[in-house]
């Protein structure tokens, strides 16, 4: 009898065993033949360091990066105002906040920062941030979270100083500083929208670009390489709204995958211009 039992459970064991073995074999096979869906997110690339963010994000960063370029402003400012809207948002346009708070940087229409219509406007609450930054002394050279906080006069004066790496980070591709540095990946975008795109970056880069509508997108001409690179960077930022297929600039081309992050390729070339090419996506 005691024989019979051992038998019995050793042939059980090894039930359970097969079992589990045969069980990971299935989900092995299932994870290799169905791709898990990737996740939307954006990469910036400077100075050794790398931040991601997500699509959202992306476009709102895109917004005061770009007003930085419009105002004649250097980089430094984008970094300013990107660590200042890290802490106040998360650099998302919140309709609420603390008290009467609200949007990218979490103004106050009791302040007189704007109407609430007014500071939920990305460009309008960008503009008033630089705006009352610029009449901050020293602002070019002093630290970024004291020239964030001179601004915001936030109860907690060292909260900007955490985000400070991030922000350079963005900053140095969104204002095309740092050429071919920036990247998105959208695994569902709008369908295909030129016309929105040239008014996306007219109005956050005004006449710092010329903008002409093509056959198959829009051809940019900035006042510098520098220039045609934030362009670039702020057209993929934005990608994901308006369908946007590939870029070309110079030597380097970017195109769009659903599949993972693009890459740029190619090799350096001086250039001003930048090719936008749209092509027809399903919609959301």
């Amino acid at each position: 009898m005691r024989l019979f039992k051992a038998v019995a459970l050793t042939l059980a064991a090894i039930t359970v065993a097969v079992a589990i073995v045969a069980g990971a074999v299935v989900l092995w096979s299932s994870y290799q033949k169905v791709p898990l869906p990737i996740e939307d997110r954006c990469e910036a690339t400077a100075g050794g360091r790398t931040t991601v963010i997500d699509p959202e994000q992306a476009r709102n960063a895109a917004v005061i990066a770009g007003m930085s370029i419009k105002r004649g402003l250097k980089p430094r400012a984008a970094s300013i105002a990107l660590a200042t809207a890290y802490q106040e948002s998360d650099i998302r346009n919140l309709d609420y906040g603390h008290a009467d708070s609200i949007g990218l940087f979490q103004q106050r229409p009791s302040k007189g920062w704007g109407t609430i219509e007014q500071i939920m406007d990305p460009w309008y609450s960008t503009r008033s941030f630089y705006r009352v930054m610029e009449r901050i002394k020293n602002w070019e050279t002093r630290d970024i979270n004291d020239v964030a906080q001179a601004v915001q006069r936030s109860g907690y004066p060292e909260a900007y100083r955490k985000h400070v790496d991030r922000a350079r980070t963005l900053a140095s591709a969104l204002t095309g500083e740092t050429p071919a540095s920036f990247t998105c990946v959208v695994g569902k975008p709008a369908a295909a929208d030129a016309a929105g795109m040239r008014t996306f970056l007219a109005k956050t880069l005004g006449d710092k670009v010329s903008i002409t509508t093509t056959e198959t997108g829009l051809q940019v001409t900035a006042r510098s390489t520098r220039d045609a690179w934030a362009v670039a960077h702020l057209a993929i930022a934005a990608s994901g709204d308006f369908g946007l297929s590939s870029v070309q600039l110079g030597g380097y081309s970017w195109t769009h995958t659903t599949s993972g992050l693009a890459s740029w390729v190619g090799s350096p070339t001086e250039s001003a211009e930048v090719t936008l090419t749209f092509t027809q996506a399903s919609p959301r």
